[in-house]
C-alpha cells in the first residue's frame, strides 16, 4: 500500500480550517442576531402603534417613529456582517491553503464602528422618547 504524500510544500493542518470555519459560523451567528435585534425594533414600534390604537390613546404627536428607521439599519448591519465573514472566511482559507496567514482586525473594527453608532443612534431615540 503507498502512501500518498502532499506535493504541497506547505503542511494542511484540518485544525486551522476547522477553527476557521468555526470562526466563520459564530459570525453569521452574530449577523443573524443583529438582523434579528433590528426585526424586534421595527415590529415593537408597530406593537406599540397598535396597542395605542386598541386602548383608544392614540400616540403623543412628537414620537417620531425612528424605531423603524433604527431596525432597517440593524439588519442591513446583520447582512454586512454576513458578507463580511463570508469574505473573511475565504481570504483565511486561501491563506491557510498557502501556508502565508496574517491576521486581520478589519472585520472586528468595521463592525464595532457600525454597532457603536447604531448604539449611539438608539440611545439619542430612547433619550428622545422619554421626554
Amino acid at each position: 500500500m503507498a502512501i500518498i504524500k502532499s506535493e504541497s510544500k506547505h503542511p494542511q493542518n484540518a485544525s486551522d480550517h476547522l477553527a476557521n470555519e468555526r470562526t466563520f459560523l459564530a459570525w453569521i451567528r452574530t449577523s443573524l442576531g443583529i438582523m434579528a435585534f433590528g426585526f424586534v425594533v421595527v415590529k415593537f414600534a408597530l406593537f406599540i402603534k397598535q396597542i395605542s390604537i386598541v386602548l383608544g390613546k392614540p400616540l403623543d404627536n412628537h414620537s417620531k417613529g425612528y424605531s423603524a428607521l433604527l431596525g432597517i439599519i440593524l439588519v442591513c448591519v446583520g447582512i454586512f456582517t454576513a458578507l463580511l465573514s463570508f469574505v473573511r472566511y475565504k481570504h483565511v482559507e486561501k491563506q491557510l491553503n498557502t501556508g502565508d496567514y496574517k491576521s486581520s482586525s478589519l472585520l472586528i473594527t468595521l463592525l464595532t464602528i457600525l454597532i457603536l453608532l447604531v448604539s449611539g443612534a438608539l440611545v439619542f431615540y430612547l433619550l428622545d422618547s422619554i421626554k
